[in-house]
């Protein structure tokens, strides 16, 4: 008769193998657990390859093309230009690269204007707005509604607003308060530039207001009582408390509202129509009338993929700045 003695080796190994059986089943379960999330941002990944990166590469081939009126039936027959389309919109000694240059520039000073008022009133609004006071809810929900209203309604009001004989702009400004001789042009002239940063601002500034709000919910309530019990006043506080510790939310903002107000295109369009003034030739209009209106297309990919150069450099930079400034903060 034989008898099966059991060793504390034997027993280690039973224990020791208990563990990996119960781990082999687990690791299915694991790598569906795992695999989950990358699955179901498959189709949001599919229809952002549709509907940006495919028009991206489409437009960067079309940029080393003759593709004029002559081949919009086949566009993929144009003949290959090489550079040629990127040295007629870089010559600034001809016409096309004059207006893209003043169109640059143009744009560069209307963003800067812009972004940094909405940032200022964004900020003040928001700072403002953590004092308790009677009606504080109706008033935030007041200063959303040019963020949650359509574009094109709010800037086709904008428009009617902005008439010269019987607009509401001219009407306030000459009629009642009597601040100009006569009725200024807004739509047309170099008065079209005030007009388009009004539009922006005004339209703007709401995201900037809600965004630093939620950044002032994080700070510690805290700092401030601190900060007041040792003497330090409202403008203080903002400077030592407020603004360093908005500063990871400015950066997002800042970074955001220049690449909105960059490219913006839709507000231009529906204030001025097709053939904006030149006081008010944002870059993204002046590119539309280069491939529309001269029906020359391979141009007109050209200054796009310039521009999508331009803001790729931009924000590399000012993300290599600010992920610097703020690892020497924490060190």
């Amino acid at each position: 008769m034989t008898t099966t003695i059991s060793t504390p080796a034997g027993q280690a190994g039973v224990r020791g193998k208990a563990p990996g059986t119960a781990r082999g089943p687990r690791r299915p379960g694991r790598l569906r657990r795992i695999g989950l999330p990358y699955l179901l941002l498959l189709p949001a990944l599919a229809l952002e390859l549709l509907v940006h990166l495919v028009p991206i590469v489409i437009g960067f081939v079309m940029s080393f093309k003759e593709l004029t009126q002559f081949y919009l039936r086949d566009w993929t027959a144009a003949p290959w230009t090489a550079f040629d389309n990127f040295s007629v919109a870089v010559d600034f000694d001809a016409p096309v690269g004059r207006g893209l240059l003043h169109s640059f520039w143009i744009t560069c000073l209307f963003t800067v204007l812009s972004v940094g008022l909405c940032w200022l009133l964004g900020t003040t609004a928001a700072v403002y707005m953590q004092e308790t006071f009677a009606g504080r809810g109706l008033l935030r929900a007041l200063f959303l509604v040019p963020y949650a209203l359509p574009v094109y309604a709010a800037v086709i009001t904008w428009a009617f607003m902005f008439q010269r004989d019987n607009g509401l702009i001219n009407h306030v400004l000459t009629d009642q308060l009597g601040l100009t001789d006569g009725r200024p042009f807004w739509l047309i002239g170099d008065n079209s530039f005030i007009a388009l940063l009004t539009v922006s601002v005004w339209k703007g500034w709401p995201f900037a207001f809600l965004i630093v709000m939620a950044g002032l919910q994080n700070i510690p309530k805290e700092l401030y009582e601190a900060a007041a019990l040792d003497g330090a006043g409202v403008w203080q506080q903002i400077r030592r408390i407020t603004l360093p510790s908005l500063a990871p939310v400015n950066q997002v903002l800042v970074l955001v509202l220049f690449l909105w107000t960059f490219n913006d295109f839709n507000t231009p369009f529906v204030l001025f129509g097709k053939a904006a003034p030149e006081a008010a030739d944002l870059i993204s209009v002046h590119i539309y009338q280069s491939s529309f209106a001269t029906w020359n297309f391979g141009t007109g990919a050209a200054m796009s993929v310039l521009l999508l150069g331009f803001l790729l450099l931009v924000t590399g930079v000012y993300l290599f700045f600010t992920s610097r400034g703020r690892k020497v903060s924490h060190v």
